[in-house]
C-alpha cells in the first residue's frame, strides 16, 4: 500500500473509535483530524478539505448519511468511507447511491479498513 501524507478526517461520536482510527491512521502515514459530529466537521470545511472522509452512520444529532447529503448538495466532491455496527442492506444501498467508496461494518480489520482509505483517496 501507498504511504501518502493525506489527510483523512474522521467523524465519529464515540471517542473510542476516533481514537482508535486516528492512531490507526497515523499508523500508515496519513494525517488526522478528527471530529465528534458532523456539524463540526462540516465547520472545518471553511478553511480546508481532507482527502478522504471517514464517516460513521450513527451519530447522535446529524447522521452520517445528513452530512453525506448536504456535501452532495454543496457539490463537494469528498470521497467517503462509511463505517457502521449494524448489518443493514439499505444502509449500503444509500451509502453507494449517495457516492460513497465503501462501506465498513464494525469490526473491520486494519488492512481491510487502511485499504479502503487508500482506494478512496486514489480513485
Amino acid at each position: 500500500m501507498e504511504q501518502t501524507a493525506a489527510i483523512v478526517a474522521v467523524v465519529d461520536d464515540e471517542f473510542p473509535i476516533r481514537k482508535a482510527l486516528t492512531r490507526l491512521l497515523r499508523s500508515a502515514h496519513y494525517e488526522v483530524e478528527s471530529y465528534g459530529s458532523g456539524p463540526e466537521f462540516l465547520k472545518s470545511l471553511a478553511t480546508h478539505q481532507p482527502a478522504c472522509l471517514v464517516l460513521d452512520i450513527r451519530m447522535q444529532g446529524m447522521t452520517g448519511f445528513d452530512v453525506q447529503a448536504w456535501l452532495n448538495e454543496q457539490r463537494i466532491d469528498l470521497p467517503i468511507v462509511f463505517i457502521t455496527a449494524l448489518d443493514d442492506r439499505d444502509d449500503l444501498a444509500q451509502a453507494m447511491e449517495g457516492g460513497a467508496t465503501a462501506l465498513l461494518r464494525k469490526p473491520f480489520g486494519d488492512e481491510q479498513f487502511l485499504a479502503a482509505v487508500d482506494a478512496a483517496i486514489h480513485r
